[in-house]
């Protein structure tokens, strides 16, 4: 038999630098930021996500946004990935320039590797989640209500007989409401959001609209890339003329489920895994390895599957968008606070 041939030695070398670069960060990931004041801006109010530390300048009507390396599953905040928020950061910058024809959005500069600013707006109190695989490994994924014997999901039929990751019939729109920090999101139909009052039927058939054409889009694209975009979230607010906006992330690992395509049929007649990009990979682990799936404190990760989470997030950066991920190793409090004027 010939043995197999070495990989090229830049491809080697890229590999290694990767690594070394990683290791490095372990130790210098942006967990949080604490600024006080902005250059050029007045008053700010302060609010922390599960991801995100925004800092609200409603003079101005804006928002800066710092995409943290923390990660989120399970409705917590489980750990920190190195790189993660120069990842997510510069993703949804990517897709909010490439879809830009499709939907309006929020954005208004990148400053900053990790830095987002944007319009300020009403935020819609809803996730429209857009699934097109049975899949999932939370208590509340479709994939559990099937195999518990549900045949209605979030107002949409499904038929029998069906194994997990297989794909649905169709591409379905299933709403989830927006937990507050440390609680968890549920999954209803368009009825039931509508009864609860909190989004218009207009406001929802607008987000709607756009939900489905970027999902549309997005699919398309990952095909191109030997992708599966199996699922995602999407956020989106009201400006104050009304006008539904893109906020938040487009298609990035942390809303959305990417599988490769080139072995998800075979890997399916197997009843295995499809390989993921997406942080399934940490869900996974936290569940299979540790018996964690969101009740309590999540345990500590290990530094190696930190290290391979971020891989995964830099290659699905690479493979999505056709360009090269450029980390900035420098520490990243200091380097957000330089290029915003921060004190």
């Amino acid at each position: 038999m010939t043995p197999s041939a070495a990989p090229p030695a830049s491809a080697a070398s890229d590999d290694a630098a990767l690594d070394a670069a990683l290791r490095a960060q372990l130790g210098r990931v942006l967990e949080r930021t604490a600024f006080t004041g902005l250059a050029g801006r007045g008053p700010l109010t302060r609010y922390d996500g599960k991801v995100r530390d925004c800092y609200i300048d409603a003079a101005r009507g804006e928002r800066v946004i710092v995409v943290t390396d923390r990660l989120s599953a399970f409705d917590v905040v489980i750990g920190l990935i190195p790189f993660k928020g120069q990842v997510l950061n510069q993703m949804a910058q990517h897709w909010f320039e490439v879809t830009a024809d499709l939907a309006p959005n929020h954005v208004l500069a990148v400053p900053d590797p990790n830095v987002m600013v944007v319009r300020e707006c009403r935020p819609l109190a809803v996730e429209l989640v857009m699934r097109a695989y049975l899949t999932g490994v939370t208590s509340t994924s479709i994939w559990r209500a099937y195999e518990q014997g549900a045949r209605r999901f979030c107002g949409h039929d499904l038929p029998d007989g069906m194994r997990k990751n297989q794909p649905l019939p169709r591409p379905i729109l299933t709403p989830s409401t927006k937990a507050a920090k440390g609680g968890h999101d549920v999954s209803v139909s368009a009825d039931e959001l509508l009864a609860q009052g909190e989004v218009s039927a207009a406001e929802l058939e607008q987000a709607e609209a756009i939900a489905h054409r970027l999902f549309a889009f997005g699919q398309a694209r990952a095909a191109e890339r030997g992708l599966i975009l199996a699922d995602t979230k999407y956020e989106m607010g009201v400006l104050a003329d009304g006008t539904v906006v893109v906020i938040d992330e487009i298609h990035t690992p942390d809303s959305s489920r990417y599988w490769h395509a080139d072995d998800y049929e075979a890997r399916l007649a197997r009843g295995e895994e499809p390989r993921s990009l997406d942080k399934e990979y940490v869900r996974r682990w936290l569940a299979e390895q540790a018996g964690y799936t969101g009740d309590g404190p999540p345990p500590p990760l290990p530094d190696d599957v930190r290290g391979e989470a971020a891989r995964r997030y830099i290659k699905s950066f690479e493979l999505v968008t056709g360009r090269r991920f450029e980390p900035d190793p420098r520490e990243p409090v200091a380097r957000i606070a330089a290029a915003l004027g921060a004190s």
